[in-house]
């Protein structure tokens, strides 16, 4: 049981961050207080339930398993009492625009097979991949991925390491190194996408995700990825802690340097030993900041620097079933480097788009009325810099979609369609709190990569500490895991703090 003695921990957010910052501080003995401005858990990782179906609103593949299980351990639980992890296989199935696929796995001679129907010299350049790439994950992700980087003395210390890797490359740079073929450097490079990055700018050290794909395989969690939030939700209660709900907080108060609590939009005011923000780290510094307490993250430093794109997202249920849909599809559009290039450069909504569709029915049918199917598809698009007018375009771009996907892997979508809700760029800004809507935070190029990240420990405020996409090291299930993990090596243990 927690006691009043006991140092309090606010957290700010309950996406998987914030979820796993709360449980790694209430087994280092704080009192949490995890306040959630939406009515349930998750953060992006939010449920909609509708006429029957369920919808995970954003994260769908599980990686690096290991890292919810340590935080179930910590409990002195399993994670396996609480949700069933179960393999995807195709990791992916990509689809180009001529109709050809790639079935995506870890089934080696199979890749190599495909690999040979598309490009016979591109074989052998397969293993030398997987090499690189399992070299940067032991560094990128073994060795740096939940360190702190306090200092730039500890970004100088890995520099050797990450020249010697060709960090400077970009990831398709780097692919393009071992393949020729250019639907297989594509196949190879699509993956800075899942985390908010450009594959053509975004630093080769996100190679790594291939070999940790391989590595740990890709999981879905049975009844949805919510099941997982709400699996963290019952740990920090077993912890004797707290999650509240629709608790919109407006501001971290700042005394003599040092976060001392919050205040919510109702004029509550919670004090806090510490205060740990799983809100976006751009939006953390602008909104919830006075600028007299900021002296590097500055309104000005926020405003130029780089930040992910954004999505589009159309989660819909079918009273039909399609069982030749893999659970994820990669659907890439005519362009692929222009597309990329009008939604991170040009701020461009353009007609024709790359999709990726998720139909969680293939390995859990429960998340749909019998004989139907439950299905998302997103659609990267540029963030709110773009100007574009979403409540006046959304239902065109939607049927826009709608209509691509009908003539090619849905036929007959538009009949079929029993219920529908869509997300844009301004819900993820007005309804998730992102800086300019960008779904995925900063945009992860070198530059914004380790010390040049926000760091996990304020570099403004003591006994301020971030976690989620927008710190170190970045967005992607393993990345906000990875952000409460660093906690460890830079919060004090409670008892260090506790009251007389």
């Amino acid at each position: 049981m927690r006691n009043d003695h006991q140092p309090h921990a606010v957290v700010i957010g309950s996406g998987f961050g914030g979820l796993a910052a709360a449980v790694r501080l209430g087994a280092k003995g704080y009192r949490v207080s995890v306040l959630e401005k939406l009515d349930a858990p998750g953060g992006r990782a939010y449920v909609y339930k509708q006429d029957g179906f369920t919808f995970d609103a954003g994260p769908t593949i599980v990686t690096a398993p290991y890292l919810f299980e340590e935080l179930w351990k910590l409990c002195g639980k399993k994670l396996s009492d609480d949700v069933t992890l179960k393999p995807i296989a195709p990791f992916y199935r990509i689809r180009f625009n001529d109709g050809t696929t790639f079935d995506y796995s870890d089934d080696k001679a199979d890749v190599l097979r495909q690999i040979a129907q598309f490009c016979p010299d591109d074989v052998a350049a397969y293993d030398r991949f997987m090499k690189a790439s399992e070299a940067i994950f032991k560094v990128g992700f073994e060795q740096l991925g939940d360190m702190p980087f306090n200092n730039f003395t500890d970004m100088v210390k890995i520099a050797p390491d990450m020249i010697k890797l060709e960090s400077y490359r970009s990831v398709y740079g780097l692919v393009s190194k071992y393949f020729r073929d250019p639907r297989l450097r594509v196949v190879f490079s699509f993956h800075p996408l899942l985390v908010g990055g450009n594959p053509f700018n975004a630093t080769s050290v996100y190679c790594l995700i291939t070999f940790l794909e391989k590595h740990w395989g890709v999981h879905f969690a049975m009844g949805g990825t919510g099941k997982l939030a709400e699996g963290l939700v019952k740990l920090i209660i077993g912890q004797g802690n707290t999650v509240r709900y629709n608790q919109d907080v407006r501001e971290i108060i700042v005394e003599n340097g040092a976060a001392t609590g919050v205040r919510l939009a109702s004029g509550e005011v919670i004090d806090a030993d510490i205060v740990v923000s799983n809100a976006d780290s751009a939006w953390t510094y602008r909104y919830l900041l006075p600028a007299a307490v900021r002296s590097r993250w500055t309104d000005r430093k926020i405003e130029k620097a780089r930040y992910s794109m954004s999505l589009f997202l159309w989660y819909f249920g079918t009273k039909k079933q399609y069982p030749d849909v893999k659970h994820h599809t990669i659907m890439l559009g005519p362009r692929y480097k222009e597309l990329v290039t009008d939604i991170f450069k040009r701020k461009i909504c353009a007609d024709d788009f790359s999709l990726y569709l998720h139909r969680p029915t293939a390995t859990d049918p429960s998340l749909a009325p019998e004989g139907c199917d439950t299905f998302y598809v997103l659609s990267p698009v540029p963030h709110m810099d773009s100007g574009i007018n979403w409540p006046a375009k959304a239902e065109s771009y939607r049927k826009l979609i709608a209509k691509e996907l009908s003539n090619t892997i849905l036929p007959d979508l538009e009949n079929q369609v029993v219920t529908s809700r869509m997300l844009t760029p301004l819900d993820f800004q007005d309804r998730l709190s992102s800086f300019r809507g960008a779904a995925f935070g900063l945009e992860p190029i070198l530059t914004q990569s380790a010390w040049f990240r926000p760091h996990n420990k304020s570099e403004d405020i003591d006994r301020l500490y971030l976690v989620g996409a927008g710190t170190h090291p970045g967005a992607g299930l393993p990345g906000v895991l990875s952000s409460a993990r660093v906690l460890d090596a830079l919060v004090p243990d409670a008892h260090t703090l506790v009251k007389s």
